[in-house]
C-alpha cells in the first residue's frame, strides 16, 4: 500500500503552500504509479494544490519520535486496517516538508545545536522548530495560528507530536535574546548584535540543508545577490529606516543558481544598507559547500564600497562582480561628456529607448595602484523618452551605471547583473509575502533574529522541495 494523488483539479497556490490532494491506496501497482506521477510533475513546484487527506479504509498509528532524528528519519506513522473519520487534514503536504527537514539532517543539527532552556518534558528545539515550518507552509504567519494546526488531529499524528501552544512558540523564540550581546559597530549611533549561539545553531542547520541540495544538484558555480529588505514594525524597539517608517532591515545572500539563501544578517532599521558587506559576503562564502570552483557578487549600491571591491579583488578569492554605482556628480559628468557614437542600443521598447555605454572613469577614492589585479570597469545605462515625453521627475533622459571587474561584452554583463531582480528580490517578496517574516513576534531582537533566520530556512526547504521532489 502507499500514498497517491487523487482525482480532480489542482488548484494554483501561492509559492509556500504544500498541500496536495492525498488518499491512501492498497494497491502496491496504484501506489506506485502515483508516487512517480509526483515526483514527475506534481511535486516538480511549490505552489502544489490545497486539498484533503483522507484515510479510507485505514488508520494511522503513531510511532515514538526518536530522540535524535538521524538523516534517513522517516515520519513516525504505520499505517493499521481501521476506519477513522477523524484523522482529516487540509493540511496533506506538510508533512513533505518536515520529512525533508529531518532526511536532511537539519533536525539533527537544531537538536544538538540550539541549546534553550525549557520544561525538562517539552518538546525539542526541532520540534519547535517543525511547529513554525508547518505553520508558514501551511499559510499561518504568526504564533497564534498555532492554535488552528493544534486542532488537526491528522496532521499532529503524522509529525508524531501535538503542536506546542503559542505561548510556548513565544518563550522558544525569546529564548535566542541576549539581553547584553556583542556589537559590531555600524556607525556612531548603530551597531549589530552579533548572533547567540542558538541563533547560529540554526544557521549550522541552513549550512546542513545547503550541502545536502549540493549533493543532489551539484553547482561548480556561485552566484552571490545580496541586498536588504525593510520589514515595517511598530514595536517600541524598532528604529526609523531610511523610508520614514520604523521597522528592521536584514540582509540576505542568495545563490541564485540554487535559489538558497545562504546567509542573513538581521538589522535594527537605522542600521544603514551600504555598511558591512564585506562582513556580509565574507561569511556567505564560509558557508558554501565544497565542490565551488567560481564565486560571483551581484549587488545595489548598497554595495557600491571600496571595501567590497577591494575584498572580491582580492588575488586568493578572485570573484568576479557587477555592482550597481552611485551615481556621483563626477561620473555623470563623465557619462554626459561621452559622444553619441559611444552609445550603444540595448533594446527598443515602446515607451522607451534603452541604451548603453562604457565610461572612461575612474573615481577619486578608488583603487589607483598600477598593480591592481582587477580592472574596474563602468558601464552606463541611459533610457530615453520617446517623442521628449517626461518622466515623473520631469526629465527627459535617465541614466545609471554599474562597475563590474569581469571581462566580456559589455551589454551582456548589464543584463546579467539585472537578473538579480529574479534571485535577491523575489527572496523578500516570498519571505514578506508568502512565508512570515513579516510578522514579527516580539519586542526582543535575538527573538525577531530567530523569526527570520527560520523564515529563511523555511524558504530553502520549500525551494529544495522542488529540486529533489
Amino acid at each position: 500500500m502507499g500514498v497517491s494523488i487523487t482525482g480532480g483539479e489542482m488548484k494554483s497556490q501561492p509559492h509556500h503552500s504544500v498541500c496536495p490532494v492525498l488518499r491512501l491506496s492498497t494497491r502496491p501497482e496504484e501506489a506506485q504509479m502515483d508516487f512517480d506521477h509526483m515526483r514527475r510533475g506534481n511535486l516538480s513546484g511549490i505552489g502544489i494544490a490545497s486539498g484533503v487527506t483522507q484515510w479510507v479504509n485505514h488508520q494511522v498509528r503513531r510511532r515514538p519520535m526518536p530522540e535524535t532524528p538521524s538523516a534517513n528519519a522517516r515520519l513516525p506513522f504505520d499505517i493499521d486496517e481501521q476506519i477513522d473519520p477523524t484523522l482529516i487534514t487540509a493540511h496533506a503536504g506538510v508533512p513533505l516538508v518536515i520529512e525533508l527537514f529531518r532526511r536532511m539532517g537539519a533536525a539533527q543539527v537544531i537538536n544538538e545545536a540550539v541549546r534553550i532552556k525549557q520544561r525538562q518534558r517539552g518538546l525539542r528545539p526541532a520540534q519547535l522548530v517543525e511547529a513554525l515550518i508547518a505553520l508558514w507552509a501551511a499559510g499561518g504567519d504568526r504564533c497564534q495560528d498555532l492554535q488552528t494546526l493544534r486542532t488537526d488531529a491528522a496532521l499532529g499524528t503524522l509529525l508524531g507530536y501535538e503542536l506546542p501552544a503559542a505561548t510556548t512558540m513565544r518563550d522558544f523564540l525569546e529564548g535566542f535574546h541576549v539581553e547584553d550581546p556583542l556589537l559590531w559597530r555600524a556607525g556612531e549611533k548603530t551597531a549589530v548584535p552579533e548572533e547567540s549561539t542558538p541563533l547560529a545553531g540554526v544557521g549550522a542547520a541552513t549550512r546542513r540543508v545547503l550541502a545536502a541540495v549540493q549533493q543532489h544538484t551539484p553547482q561548480r558555480t556561485v552566484t552571490l545577490d545580496v541586498d536588504a529588505t525593510i520589514l515595517e514594525a511598530h514595536k517600541h524597539t524598532a528604529t526609523m529606516t531610511y523610508e520614514g517608517t520604523r521597522g528592521y532591515q536584514p540582509v540576505v545572500a542568495v545563490w541564485a543558481e540554487q535559489d538558497l539563501i545562504v546567509h542573513d544578517e538581521f538589522r535594527d532599521g537605522n542600521v544603514p544598507a551600504g555598511c558591512g558587506n564585506a562582513r556580509i559576503l565574507a561569511r556567505a562564502v564560509a558557508r558554501l559547500p565544497p565542490g565551488i570552483t567560481q564565486i560571483f557578487v551581484r549587488g545595489d549600491s548598497a554595495l557600491y564600497e571600496q571595501e567590497v571591491l577591494a575584498w572580491c579583488e582580492q588575488p586568493a578569492r578572485g570573484i568576479g562582480y557587477a555592482i550597481s554605482a552611485d551615481m556621483s556628480p563626477q561620473l555623470h559628468a563623465e557619462i554626459l561628456r561621452l559622444p553619441e557614437t559611444a552609445w550603444q542600443l540595448d533594446r527598443d521598447e515602446p515607451d522607451v529607448i534603452r541604451e548603453w555605454a562604457e565610461v572612461p572613469y575612474v573615481p577619486e577614492d578608488g583603487d589607483h595602484r598600477k598593480e591592481r589585479p582587477w580592472v574596474r570597469r563602468y558601464l552606463a545605462g541611459r533610457v530615453r523618452r520617446r517623442q521628449d515625453e517626461l518622466f515623473a521627475d520631469g526629465s527627459t533622459v535617465k541614466h545609471f551605471a554599474i562597475v563590474t571587474n569581469r571581462e566580456g561584452d559589455g551589454l551582456t554583463l548589464i543584463r546579467w547583473h539585472r537578473e538579480k531582480a529574479g534571485t535577491v528580490e523575489h527572496a523578500h517578496h516570498v519571505l514578506k509575502n508568502e512565508l512570515a517574516a513579516a510578522a514579527l513576534p516580539s519586542g526582543k531582537f535575538g527573538a525577531n533574529a530567530a523569526w527570520f533566520r527560520l523564515n529563511t530556512l523555511t524558504y530553502n526547504l520549500l525551494s529544495a522541495l522542488k529540486r529533489l521532489a
